[in-house]
């Protein structure tokens, strides 16, 4: 037998033996780390840990695992969150292709374009949860709905939104949408131009797509609503409640949404209310935030990885975990699949409708669906706190030579937050 002797370390037989064995899996433990910014992926592995006995997956929540996995130098076996195809973190993932190889998880079953950004050099590194939409939500009684049962353009927005204001002595007492109500809203305007924000040095967009986009909103505001000063008055005066009571009430007509807020307002609440995707020559710009999955390179349990990977790819998995989460009542708090609507098609298409009915005669048109550009780790915060201003600002200046620009913010953010 060979023996360890410590004045001469391991012998030389049995090191090659031994990373033999480690090569092979030989050490490779049963439970599976799994890091996520999505407390559902919490009930997510509770349910795979009860439901067999051979492998264990043990979530642990971060506000940013992207961060984390470039910072810390700890790595996990999985990871299930946003930002993940960023350069800085999409080449710490290994390939999935032999999953779709031996047909354990279906390449078909994803919406293509989501897939596709998990994909690097035709090899497949990440695959998508979840992503959400922008909607616009209004009263189910309103008398004349939106031309469209899917989607609603932006013309249609602003059209239908002036015919529903009312004034008294020049003061609005109704009013059927702004633009300015809301910020994010404005970055879905962007989007729809194709101001296309994207990752580079560090970030890269069209800025004349973007400036165009502020005029038209501009144009917007003094055709519907007659200036911003008039929106900002009726905004002090009335938009206090939760917007869904304001459209409930009548106060104004649509309100801005993403589909996992709607989805998440009590039952009671939405009875009342309908939707239409926002959408533009037959675009539908989906959330930055999409949910994407991947086994981290250097994972210490694989084979628990792929079995997790496995058993959550399935149509008929996510359907059992949305009646455990029904039964539950953990969809009053979180819409779908990881807070979304699932990446894969038959689940979204066919299993949503059986838990939400307003989606029935409203699902949207797969072709339409449009996902953002791969954008740098740290794009929410960027974004809430440069990106965001700046348009809140821009619409209330005629020139953008008259407020401090873009490029210059995000510069000036980079240096005062250096990383």
């Amino acid at each position: 037998m060979l023996k360890y002797d410590a004045s001469r370390g391991f012998p030389g037989l049995f090191l090659p033996a031994l990373l033999a064995l480690a090569s092979c899996g030989a050490w490779e433990t049963g439970t599976a780390v799994l890091w996520t910014d999505r407390p559902e992926f919490v009930f997510y592995a509770e349910q795979f840990n009860a439901g067999q006995d051979r492998y264990k997956i043990e979530a642990r929540y971060f506000e940013s695992p992207a961060q984390k996995l470039t910072e810390s130098g700890e790595y996990p076996d999985l990871v299930a969150a946003s930002w993940l195809k960023s350069a800085s973190t999409r080449a710490l993932f290994r390939p999935l292709d032999k999953l779709f190889k031996n047909e354990t998880v279906s390449q078909n079953a994803f919406y293509p374009r989501l897939l596709a950004l998990g994909n690097i050099e035709d090899r497949q590194y990440l695959l998508p949860v979840a992503f959400n939409i922008p909607a616009i939500v209004f009263a189910r009684d309103y008398s004349t709905p939106p031309s469209n049962p899917f989607t609603i353009d932006m013309q249609e927005i602003m059209d239908l939104g002036k015919a529903y204001n009312t004034a008294a002595n020049g003061v609005y007492t109704r009013m059927g949408f702004s633009p300015s109500w809301n910020d994010e809203f404005l970055f879905i305007t962007a989007m729809l131009f194709n101001t296309g924000f994207r990752e580079s040095s560090p970030i890269a967009w069209d800025p004349l797509a973007l400036e165009q986009a502020m005029i038209w909103v501009k144009k917007w505001i003094t055709e519907a609503n007659t200036s911003i000063q008039a929106e900002d008055d009726f905004a002090f005066k009335y938009l206090y409640d939760p917007p869904a009571k304001l459209v409930s009430s009548g106060r104004i007509l649509f309100t801005y949404m993403d589909s996992s807020e709607f989805f998440t307002l009590t039952e009671e609440r939405r009875a009342n209310l309908d939707f239409r995707w926002i959408a533009e020559q037959d675009v539908i710009p989906l959330d930055e935030r999409s949910v994407y999955f991947g086994i981290h390179k250097k994972a210490r349990s694989g084979k628990a990885a792929e079995a997790f990977t496995q058993w959550f790819f399935s149509a008929e998995t996510q359907r059992r975990l949305l009646e455990s989460a029904k039964a539950k009542r953990l969809l009053e708090n979180s819409f779908g699949i990881s807070g979304g609507f699932s990446a894969m098609r038959t689940v979204t298409e066919q299993i949503f409708p059986q838990f939400y009915p307003s989606l029935l005669g409203h699902m949207p048109p797969e072709s339409f669906l449009s996902p953002p550009n791969i954008l740098p780790r740290n794009w929410m915060t960027i974004k809430e706190r440069v990106i965001l201003p700046y348009l809140h600002e821009r619409i209330r200046h005629d020139s953008k030579e008259e407020i401090r620009s873009l490029e210059r913010r995000i510069t000036d953010w980079y240096r005062l937050n250096r990383e």
